[in-house]
């Protein structure tokens, strides 16, 4: 039967006759039109919501689409039970909040937050599922500030009010040794007083938080943040595998007992030297940190005591 309906003749044949209902419907003035025009309307509204929609979710103004799928949603919260040994209650609680959270702050916010979606809430939802041993937080490498203010609220909302700390050579633009970075897609330039309207939005820790410019490599960079062990260190600064390796070496040495490392685009395919030069230091057992697992393309790594 499909065959026939989809031959050029019958198709043919039936035109007129199709033509002839079509007319019909148009003439109609009873349940039938009135049903049709309804779902006109209907049909209209809904466009114009899907309209809306797309200003606050799509990519505009962003490296990826902000909406995302039940899959991706399921997938995120399996991943974080496994890394975290919690229960997928908490974990899909965390993914849930972490997602309005970067809605909101990306809407308010000048730039962007770095990352696809599924890459930004996992790492949100994971660090307090954690429970990391202190309040202190680095962050290497930041771009606008939001994750550091995502996350500092997080935190704060699981217990713990963060004390933040941040480093970044804040050039400019998004900085990446031996790539050529594109314009960013906000139009926003990376600089201190950008990232500091955003740390604003993460409430007193972000407000009080320490940022220090310059790069993670610097010798003067590390012994101006230096003076502490840290519960959790985001790394995600030059990605190429010295860069990583480099800060990987200099997050054995600051990170408290049972802190928190977090490696950011680790798996990323265009980003491989994370993941090579994770493995590079973490070979052979020698290392204080130990693998945890992985949540979207980030990496979790706890310091042993």
């Amino acid at each position: 039967m499909s065959s026939l309906l989809s031959n050029r003749l019958t198709k043919r044949i039936l035109r007129p006759a199709a033509a002839l209902v079509d007319r019909r419907i148009g003439r109609s003035t009873g349940p039938l039109r009135s049903d049709l025009d309804t779902l006109r309307r209907e049909i209209t509204e809904l466009r114009g919501q899907s309209y809306a929609f797309s200003l606050l979710f799509d990519k505009t103004g962003r490296n990826g689409s902000r909406v995302p799928t039940p899959g991706q949603i399921d997938t995120l919260v399996r991943q974080i039970v496994a890394v975290t040994g919690e229960d997928a209650t908490a974990a899909r609680r965390n993914v849930t909040v972490a997602f309005r959270q970067v809605i909101a702050l990306e809407t308010l916010a000048l730039g962007r937050l770095a990352g696809s979606t599924s890459n930004v809430c996992g790492k949100l939802a994971t660090v307090p599922l954690l429970g990391p041993p202190n309040r202190d937080v680095l962050e290497i490498g930041t771009l606008y500030g939001l994750f550091s203010a995502s996350l500092a609220r997080m935190l704060h909302r699981a217990g713990t009010e963060p004390r933040l700390t941040i480093v970044d050579p804040l050039a400019g633009s998004q900085l990446q040794p031996g790539t050529k970075q594109a314009a960013d897609p906000t139009g926003t330039p990376v600089r201190m007083d950008v990232v500091r309207a955003n740390l604003a939005l993460g409430g007193r820790p972000g407000a009080e938080a320490r940022v220090q410019q310059g790069f993670s490599g610097d010798p003067e960079v590390r012994a101006a943040v230096s003076d502490r062990a840290y519960g959790v260190i985001v790394v995600d600064g030059d990605h190429s595998e010295a860069g990583v390796l480099a800060d990987l070496e200099w997050a054995e040495e600051i990170v408290a007992p049972g802190g928190i490392v977090v490696l950011d685009d680790y798996g990323d395919a265009h980003w491989q030297g994370v993941q090579s030069a994770t493995e590079k230091h973490l070979a052979g057992g020698g290392s204080r940190l130990e693998m945890l697992g992985q949540v979207s393309t980030s990496a979790f790594l706890r310091a042993r005591a």
